[in-house]
């Protein structure tokens, strides 16, 4: 396929993932009412979302390296389809949970799947563009969709944001139907073998260098998962904003997250992407000091949540190309597998996040108690199981940290333009394309 018709198809996969979960969050508080539940259990719809998207990751990789990239992403997006009528229809809580987990597993085949068919066809240059080209869209998507989530719920009501997401299903499923050629050229059978996939996972869940990544994205990428679920209930239940002025405040996240991405590119072209992470790790604790400070000052504001909120997303673009390189270089006979894993151990931890908030009857407290926590678990990981520095000798191939920024592209852009940075530094002859 052409560059722009790669692009324009991983663009649509892609943006699944951010769409289903920004979309959706501005209407969590007024579902209470609708379905005459609890603030927890309309939390375990986001729960169930993050616990589909993360083990269904795990599978997509293996499968469609084994059966191909067209049947199994069009399986995936049946699944995704199928779920977002079941909660546009839904009368239940208990039909909400069913119809968000489908939509969990489908829409994680879109992050696999659209970077997949770039790295099949395209390397250096051409992949770096297609690939600036999606981060660009994965940095309007959530940008956008909570401020459109709030003006369709205003104006139409709630079923109206899952038909929105099921015409989207839809969409995505007939181009990638009728519009995509199988680019996997490679197939290879034994790749959804459960012995070796199960084994791999293994050797990777007992490495201590693996683990120390993958436990400081997990933590740090989870945090901003969680604050998804809790942020609705804290800024439109308590901080008292309409839907539509909570989509504009989750900009300062969007915002900051890229403003740190672009001083992340800018550093990364001097400094070596390990040295950041101390100072990433320090912009999150400062963050999580924010929020358990928080109460000290009374009622929730919008700069008592959204100001801590900020300093996190900043520190996550800092730390996440170290961590993603150093997770990622010791394995390169399973970069497919430790990619796989470090994105379900990033999704894991909004699983965790959000599972642990349905324990809190208050939003604001569930806010500042999780995210402190996870902040302090984030500083223990990185100080506890350091490594020794002879086994940081083999950078990772910067085509695997493609697919190991932010699975479910919920804080947008600026992966892709760390990668090309790093891309530019180690072949300096690329800084004039």
């Amino acid at each position: 396929m052409t560059e722009m018709r790669t692009a324009v198809i991983g663009t649509l996969i892609v943006t699944l993932g951010p769409l289903s979960l920004a979309l959706y969050t501005p209407a969590l508080p007024m579902l209470v009412e609708a379905f005459q539940t609890t603030p927890a259990a309309l939390k375990l719809t986001l729960s169930v979302y993050f616990f589909g998207f993360a083990f269904s990751q795990l599978a997509c990789g293996p499968l469609s390296d084994a059966y191909g990239r067209r049947p199994v992403a069009l399986a995936f997006f049946v699944a995704y389809a199928l779920g977002s009528v079941v909660a546009a229809l839904s009368g239940s809580i208990e039909w909400l949970l069913a119809g968000r987990a489908l939509q969990g597993i489908g829409a994680a085949a879109g992050i696999a799947i659209s970077r997949a068919i770039v790295r099949d066809q395209f390397t250096g240059q051409q992949s770096a563009r297609i690939l600036n080209l999606i981060g660009l869209m994965l940095a309007v998507v959530p940008a956008v969709a909570p401020t459109l989530g709030g003006v369709i719920l205003g104006t139409v009501g709630w079923h109206a944001i899952f038909v929105v997401m099921t015409l989207y299903g839809l969409g995505v499923l007939a181009v990638f139907a009728l519009g995509t050629a199988e680019t996997n050229r490679t197939r290879d059978r034994s790749a959804a073998r459960p012995g070796p996939v199960m084994r791999n996972y293994r050797t990777l869940l007992t490495d201590r260098r693996f683990m120390r990544a993958g436990l400081v994205l997990g933590l740090t990428l989870g945090g901003l998962y969680t604050m998804a679920a809790l942020l609705p209930f804290v800024m439109i239940g308590q901080v008292g904003l309409s839907p539509t002025v909570f989509g504009f405040a989750m900009l300062l996240q969007t915002g900051s997250y890229t403003l740190g991405a672009t001083v992340t590119g800018r550093l990364l072209r001097r400094l070596d992407a390990m040295r950041l992470i101390p100072y990433g790790l320090a912009c999150v604790a400062l963050g999580g000091l924010g929020f358990a400070l928080a109460p000290v000052f009374g009622e929730p504001t919008v700069a008592s949540v959204m100001g801590p909120t900020a300093v996190w997303a900043f520190g996550i673009a800092l730390v996440m190309p170290g961590a993603t390189s150093d997770a990622l270089a010791g394995f390169p006979r399973m970069a497919g597998a430790a990619s796989a894993l470090i994105g379900f151990m990033q999704i894991g931890g909004g699983l965790a996040g959000t599972a642990v908030a349905a324990l809190f009857a208050d939003p604001h407290t569930a806010v500042t108690a999780i995210m402190t926590g996870l902040a302090l678990l984030a500083l223990l990981s990185y100080a506890l199981l350091r490594v020794p520095a002879h086994r940081r000798s083999h950078p990772a191939k910067l085509e695997d940290l493609e697919v190991a920024v932010d699975p479910a592209a919920l804080v947008g852009a600026g992966g892709e333009e760390i990668e090309e940075a790093l891309h530019q530094r180690r072949d300096p002859r690329r800084k004039g394309g």
